[in-house]
């Protein structure tokens, strides 16, 4: 794959990575406005994660292929699903007026129940998305490890790793944000190791003379 190629599936993971380093670790009435504005923000662009994975898949067959694509739609979905409802609705909410309680952190500390109810159905089904994403990654390396041997192997490894954490940690700083940055890491791996190899240059046959006697 070409340079420009590696960029692009690097590109959403360290985008998420720097708007990660400002994601408030917990919602008040304080950091509501920028919970809101950032998950608006994010909207298009946690979807771009698996997009990542159709790149890489691209041109491959198989239903491991297949399945890692599948697995990837699944995340957008349901990922996208926590977003709205834990990210901008919750935001909404408190800048209405609502009381935010002790944060996402302890959802026990005062917090309003339509709020601590939207954080639980958001992250049910963020859970099901991360998980998704997850098993997107470990099938979408297995899929360039059979295509490109054994060089796909540490791309492949560090994007499940990522992945893992990923989808426990969010983007939150610092373990979410490290986890973009692998997963840039790992998927611009991947990328590089599905390169065209350079065919051996054919050896030029050897004439042999033989005196005559």
């Amino acid at each position: 794959m070409r340079w420009s190629t590696i960029a692009a599936v690097a590109a959403p993971p360290l985008i998420l990575a720097a708007i990660g380093v400002s994601h408030p670790h917990e919602l008040t009435a304080e950091s509501a406005e920028w919970w809101t504005n950032m998950h608006i923000l994010l909207v298009p662009l946690f979807p771009l994660l698996a997009v990542c994975h159709w790149i890489l898949l691209r041109g491959m067959g198989g239903v491991l292929a297949w399945a890692a694509r599948v697995a990837a739609f699944v995340y957008i979905g349901f990922y996208g699903a926590l977003d709205a409802l834990a990210g901008i609705a919750t935001g909404t909410l408190v800048q209405a007026g609502l009381d935010a309680g002790g944060g996402h952190h302890d959802p026990s500390a005062g917090r309003d129940p339509a709020i601590t109810r939207l954080f639980e159905i958001g992250n049910d089904l963020g859970y099901i998305g991360a998980y998704s994403f997850v098993a997107a990654g470990a099938l979408t390396g297995f899929v360039m490890f059979r295509a490109a041997g054994p060089r796909a192997l540490p791309g492949g490894l560090i994007l499940v790793a990522a992945s893992a954490v990923f989808s426990q940690k969010h983007i939150y700083w610092p373990v979410g944000v490290f986890a973009m940055l692998g997963l840039a890491l790992g998927f611009g791996l991947l990328a590089w190791s599905s390169r065209p190899v350079p065919a051996a240059r054919a050896e030029e046959p050897v004439l042999e003379v033989s005196a005559a006697v």
